[in-house]
């Protein structure tokens, strides 16, 4: 790590977290569609898709996990309370955390369930389990939670950045909208 903390996130670090939170809240979207439609080959075509977006965020979740351990990430303002600071510690950890078992959960779901994921239909991934009838469900079960969960805590991060901006009115939210202008000097 660098010895002294940027002012604002690097290009590389706001694109991957931008590209990542739009791959995540459309696929959460879309797996809840998906989960509702009959079973038929076109719902099983448009899984594949879901799953490929998973395998997806789990690439890209890495190499921003991988980013950030080499870059220091801007200071937090100095108004913030060391409660709100403690808070979006652990609100980053627990992102990284889902960021890794939902797709994760999901691939163990489809091995448990039988249904190989074969990456952009050319590349195949290797199920993690063998095929488990109660374990798959078991899975399903815990992939669904895990992913209500992240919906859960993107609104916490998300209504937590708008605090900083409009009511706090600090650099929080500018630090990762590189279109906005530094509020502090």
């Amino acid at each position: 790590m660098s010895e002294k903390a940027p002012a604002r996130y690097s290009g590389p670090a706001i694109a991957l977290h931008w590209i990542v939170a739009a791959l995540i809240l459309f696929n959460l979207a879309y797996g809840l569609y998906t989960v509702n439609l009959p079973l038929s080959p076109q719902k099983l075509k448009l899984f594949s898709y879901h799953k490929w977006i998973g395998i997806t965020i789990l690439g890209l979740a890495a190499a921003r996990l991988l980013w950030r351990l080499g870059h220091r990430p801007p200071p937090l303002p100095r108004a913030m309370k060391p409660w709100e600071a403690r808070a979006a510690a652990a609100m980053h950890v627990l992102l990284y955390a889902l960021f890794f078992s939902a797709p994760l959960s999901g691939w163990l779901f489809s091995s448990a369930a039988g249904f190989q994921t074969v990456y952009l239909g050319i590349l195949p991934i290797p199920d993690l389990l063998s095929k488990n009838k109660e374990l798959a469900e078991i899975l399903r079960i815990t992939h669904h939670w895990i992913n209500y969960t992240m919906a859960a805590v993107i609104v916490l991060h998300a209504g937590a950045a708008l605090k900083h901006h409009f009511i706090d009115r600090d650099d929080v939210l500018v630090q990762m909208l590189p279109a906005l202008r530094r509020r502090i000097p």
